[in-house]
């Protein structure tokens, strides 16, 4: 579905061999979490009300206490880390269940992949200091590819 579609875009953003598996993981597991944010993910979080989900993303995260770190992706400085039991807390637990089973594995493991790929995909998609204006993610991400 989209989720694949997205997953592939983001891959080739976080430049493919990332993960030291083409980086498919990686962005797979980004895609499937920002398409069951912009899908499905809106009731239980506040959602992105039919925005880009990246916003509601780093909305979620800034109000579970990840306002720095999330400020730090966007920025243009240096990239502070998350870990993966961070990640757990801010996100839904119906969506962290839903993007473990669409890449296959625990969630744990989604959350630590998250918190691994998440602030490099933010930093490249926020490229002047600010969230994207306007248009679906997907041609964001093209737009940001070099």
């Amino acid at each position: 579905m989209a989720g694949n579609d997205l997953g592939g875009l983001l891959g080739s953003l976080l430049g493919g061999g990332n993960g030291g598996q083409g980086g498919g993981g990686a962005g797979g597991i980004l895609g499937s979490l920002l398409g069951a944010l912009a899908g499905g993910g809106g009731r239980g979080s506040g959602g992105a009300g039919g925005q880009n989900p990246l916003g509601g993303l780093l909305d979620m995260l800034t109000r579970s206490g990840l306002a720095d770190q999330a400020q730090s992706w966007i920025g243009t400085g240096d990239n502070k880390p998350v870990d993966g039991a961070q990640i757990t807390r801010a996100l839904p637990d119906e969506t962290l269940q839903q993007v473990a089973r669409d890449a296959g594995v625990s969630p744990e493991q989604a959350a630590d992949e998250i918190a691994r790929s998440l602030p490099q995909a933010v930093d490249k998609l926020t490229p002047g200091g600010s969230l994207p204006e306007g248009g679906s993610l997907e041609d964001i991400i093209r737009a940001q590819k070099l």
